[in-house]
């Protein structure tokens, strides 16, 4: 039905790190679904299915090296991935392929006007893998797959990624820097993990200018963040006239997060919706795919996560 908000919600996303006591746990995903039903926005939603995303879709970002490795370090029941610090248990390459597949299929529900915009609540995480590691909670960058997947699959020339995760998107970064096609936008703590997102780190070569970081101290909140979407990501839409927002919504932006510092409301994170939705209706037919990244305190990343799809939905 167009118009509507696709959700990925699948219970396969709760399957990673069973059993580990970790900041990026199962019970995330928990409390995003469960909070999204009590506020009747399942019923609301389109549904979409995850499916495994192929080796050729995983390589649209990642080396082969990489994926070979990753998948070694995943089947030899190592209990981190060799090229960072990123815990895996026996089925976490099932599960982060699934996230990515997930995406793709959110992604081309949207393209082809199923869904207005879509929602996906995965784990794990993505933004902080670039193309031959894995870090950060990471393992495949969730939202770098999806715009190479838009470009490649639907034609699409243009994309932006806002990025409003309390972290630096530094994997997404990395993919993107000298790329173009692809504008990279993003808000976080600095310095805070991992240490990158400079001020000054604005793209290379012909993508120098496609890329913003806008790093902010602890404490910062709706007035420094929401004044830099509203101040510098929208007039550089204007400029750079995207025809498909992505989103990395990662709620440890939000006050009393376990991992960061900033002092995010839900209502921030529903104007900040709103701002990157007004965006897509200029310049993007009103396409809009929107990730989880982080959000470490339950109720938190509950609260702010029906915000954030209530503002999708509208």
């Amino acid at each position: 039905m167009p118009g509507k908000t696709a959700l990925l919600a699948d219970p396969i996303y709760r399957e990673h790190l069973v059993g580990h006591h970790h900041p990026e746990r199962p019970e995330r995903f928990d409390a995003v679904r469960d909070a999204l039903t009590a506020a009747g926005l399942v019923g609301k939603t389109l549904p979409v299915e995850p499916r495994a995303a192929t080796e050729e879709e995983l390589l649209h970002c990642h080396t082969r090296e990489y994926l070979r490795v990753a998948r070694h370090d995943v089947e030899s029941g190592r209990p981190f991935l060799s090229t960072g610090d990123t815990d895996i248990t026996p089925n976490s390459w099932d599960v982060a392929s699934r996230a990515v597949g997930g995406v793709l299929n959110a992604v081309d529900g949207v393209m082809t006007g199923q869904a207005r915009n879509a929602f996906c609540a995965v784990r794990p995480p993505g933004h902080h893998a670039n193309a031959g590691r894995g870090m950060g909670f990471c393992l495949f960058n969730n939202v770098a797959i999806a715009a190479r997947h838009a470009q490649r699959k639907h034609g699409i020339g243009r994309v932006m990624i806002v990025d409003w995760d309390v972290h630096h998107g530094n994997g997404t970064q990395d993919i993107f820097y000298a790329d173009p096609s692809v504008f990279f936008f993003s808000t976080h703590q600095w310095p805070l993990y991992p240490g990158t997102g400079r001020a000054d780190e604005t793209g290379a070569g012909k993508a120098e200018g496609t890329t913003i970081n806008v790093p902010l101290p602890a404490g910062s909140g709706r007035r420094e963040i929401l004044g830099a979407v509203e101040n510098l990501l929208v007039p550089a839409a204007e400029r750079f006239r995207p025809e498909l927002m992505l989103i990395s919504a990662g709620f440890d932006s939000r006050i009393g997060d376990l991992l960061g510092r900033f002092t995010l409301t839900d209502r921030d994170f529903a104007d900040l919706t709103r701002v990157v939705m007004g965006i897509a209706d200029r310049h993007a037919g009103g396409r809009v795919v929107s990730m989880l990244e982080g959000g470490y305190t339950l109720e938190g990343l509950a609260s702010a996560a029906v915000a954030h799809v209530n503002g999708l939905v509208g």
